[in-house]
């Protein structure tokens, strides 16, 4: 009889907390979806202008490579500085309002190149130039928005959420083909991420106990 109480009370407790994970899922989906539909209201009109795309799952892209670094530069293109300066603080805007900024877990700035370096290069050592040049040239993108007069009210909060992330080429675009699209694995993309994650492997972890 006690064995069967104890299976009872834990069958409960798996229900409970599963039905909390599909609960916390649920309302970060709606999040998604509302902070998606804010981000694509404010910047519908700016996208072509500036070579860039927003997908729906919050990735917004970047993707025109002669607007944004010289070739194995890390220094922001004058265009691609005028770009940031008006994309950027809106972003951060929308990002940070009160049904928002509590349910973001990191904002990504992530560097992407193609798969060469030059003609003389092997692919390991393209791979590891590549790498070097995306991180430094994502760390100057951090450092230059973060310094921007239009946000430093949101300085201390994008501190503590904003990261570089030089991904080489990790993950290159290909096209219908199934051959490497050089000009489009090329880009820059700001990306959100949710805690919504955190929260569910908190819930899993309670579960185990």
């Amino acid at each position: 009889m006690r064995f069967m109480l104890v299976a009872i009370i834990f069958m409960v407790k798996v229900e409970d907390d599963a039905k909390k994970v599909k609960d916390i899922a649920l309302i970060y989906d709606e999040m998604r979806a509302q902070l998606y539909q804010d981000l694509h209201s404010e910047f519908e009109k700016n996208l072509p202008d500036w070579g860039a795309e927003l997908d729906r799952d919050l990735t917004f892209r970047f993707k025109e490579p002669s607007v944004l670094f010289d070739t194995g530069k890390d220094s922001l293109k004058p265009k691609f500085i005028q770009i940031l300066n008006e994309f950027f603080p809106r972003y951060v805007r929308i990002l940070s309002a009160d049904k928002y900024k509590n349910s973001i877990e990191e904002i990504r700035i992530e560097g992407h190149t193609s798969s060469v370096w030059n003609g003389s290069t092997n692919i390991n050592e393209a791979y590891f130039l590549n790498m070097a040049l995306s991180q430094s040239r994502t760390r100057t993108a951090l450092q230059y928005v973060l310094m921007l007069p239009q946000v430093k009210e949101q300085q201390t909060w994008l501190k503590s959420h904003l990261t570089a992330n030089g991904l080489s080429s990790s993950k290159l675009i290909y096209d219908a083909n199934g051959i490497e699209n050089k000009n489009a694995s090329q880009r820059v993309e700001f990306r959100v991420r949710t805690n919504a994650d955190a929260r569910i492997s908190e819930i899993l972890k309670t579960t185990q106990q």
